[in-house]
């Protein structure tokens, strides 16, 4: 592992935590009579509104400026029940990594700075050799997943490399069990994801193991796949409540949607990838090929994508929020989703950024010569041509291009912390824009 810097530490406080009172020359207004309740109610408010309307950085000092009315107000800072509010409904943070909702608003806030701002710590990651691939095949990083203390890669012959984050340092290898191959790539990775204490992960051929984040090795495989029946399951998502497999090669059965905590199917239908289904039977040969992505959103939201469509449902009824084809072809290594937005680049090079229950379109951006892509709640990493180019995520403005240069991108993926992408030459990149820096 090789590590160098490419940021420079935080110099100041930001307006989320620069609360401090009014000048002696302010006039003061007669709130005494203002119940702390209505003025949560009205902090919480202003603070959504202004996220909504000039993005998640502008909550602050839209909250720094109701503070300093007068006193009263100014104790309303003191809840610790506005700030877990207002760091759920603005960051999407549920559980607490810091001393205080407060502290964690703060951190939150401060790392999306970091994310505009480019400032970061750039690590490298360089997963050891397959001791248990006879053939002597170069590996391919196919899937990346993220989660606060671990980064998971997964492989081209169905392995799992666990680092943990603080140290940079691998954790632990876990191995498939070995059954019949339909061809040289069947054992891929084709999905990973955490979830509370597990990390969860699929390959092409429909199998799904289920591994301990904190035993090394021991793994059980959760389903045994059948792609006879079922198709080439060519990715793979999930969280605490659902795990959703999109498949391709068998009509009217592209979405397997499964209860996480029973692990049992719920739910299987739809025709998604219909019209891909000798791309999907060749993945199985040729990984070179993006065939379709499934993402699970906030609110039980899934989005599903192919070359050519697009679609939006309720994972609790599997009601159809919205669907679009497109009129020309997208690149499925860059679409993704992430909280309530969705993001896709067509084959021109239009970026277009869309609400994820109604596919109303946010914004749009060129992105020119695009090769995979992410994004979080602010932001979208694209790679091109060799670097990975951010945009801010509200509007499309074009922000900088990270200073290291990565080329043979396999694999991308961001959260509100991290971006990490996987290239050709056994090296996993990461930057840190955590606050702490």
């Amino acid at each position: 592992m090789s590590t160098s810097s490419s940021s420079s530490s935080h110099d100041g406080d930001t307006d989320a935590g620069n609360f401090q009172g009014p000048s002696n020359s302010r006039r003061r207004f007669n709130t005494a009579v203002w119940p702390e309740p209505f003025l949560e109610a009205l902090a919480t408010q202003i603070a959504i509104d202004a996220a909504r309307s000039f993005g998640r950085l502008a909550a602050a000092p839209a909250l720094s400026n109701l503070f300093q009315v007068c006193r009263t107000w100014r104790r309303v800072s003191q809840s610790d029940l506005l700030w877990q509010t207002l760091t759920r409904r603005i960051w999407h943070r549920h559980h607490l990594l810091h001393p205080s909702w407060h502290d964690e608003y703060i951190y939150r806030h401060r790392t999306a700075e970091n994310m505009r701002s480019r400032r970061n710590n750039y690590t490298t990651l360089n997963f050891p050799p397959n001791d248990n691939n006879n053939n002597h095949e170069p590996l391919s990083c196919r899937r990346i997943a993220l989660s606060d203390y671990h980064i998971a890669a997964g492989f081209s012959d169905g392995s799992v490399r666990l680092f943990h984050l603080p140290s940079r340092q691998h954790a632990s290898t876990f191995h498939p069990h070995q059954r019949n191959h339909f061809g040289p790539f069947s054992r891929a990775v084709s999905g990973i994801f955490f979830t509370d204490t597990r990390l969860v992960f699929s390959s092409l051929d429909g199998d799904i193991h289920v591994a301990s984040v904190h035993v090394p090795g021991a793994l059980r495989r959760a389903h045994l796949g059948d792609v006879v029946t079922d198709g080439v399951l060519v990715d793979f998502t999930g969280t605490n409540r659902w795990w959703i497999g999109l498949y391709a090669g068998v009509p009217n059965r592209a979405f397997h949607v499964r209860n996480s905590n029973t692990e049992e199917l719920v739910f299987i239908g739809g025709t998604l990838t219909d019209p891909d289904a000798v791309f999907g039977w060749h993945l199985l040969i040729d990984l070179s090929e993006h065939v379709g992505r499934i993402r699970i959103t906030n609110d039980d939201l899934a989005v599903g994508f192919t070359r050519g469509r697009v679609i939006a449902f309720n994972l609790r009824n599997q009601m159809i929020l919205g669907e679009e084809e497109f009129t020309r072809p997208i690149n499925v290594g860059t679409a993704d989703a992430y909280d309530k937005a969705l993001m896709f680049v067509s084959s021109r090079g239009v970026a277009n950024v869309r609400q994820v229950d109604s596919l109303e379109e946010i914004c749009r951006f060129i992105a020119r010569n695009s090769l995979l892509g992410c994004i979080n709640g602010g932001y979208s990493f694209i790679s091109t041509g060799g670097g990975v180019r951010v945009w801010e995520l509200d509007r499309g403005e074009s922000l900088y291009i990270l200073r290291e240069r990565i080329w043979d991108a396999t694999a991308m993926i961001a959260d509100e912390r991290y971006v990490a992408a996987s290239t050709n030459d056994n090296t996993i990149h990461l930057w840190d824009f955590g606050a702490h820096l």
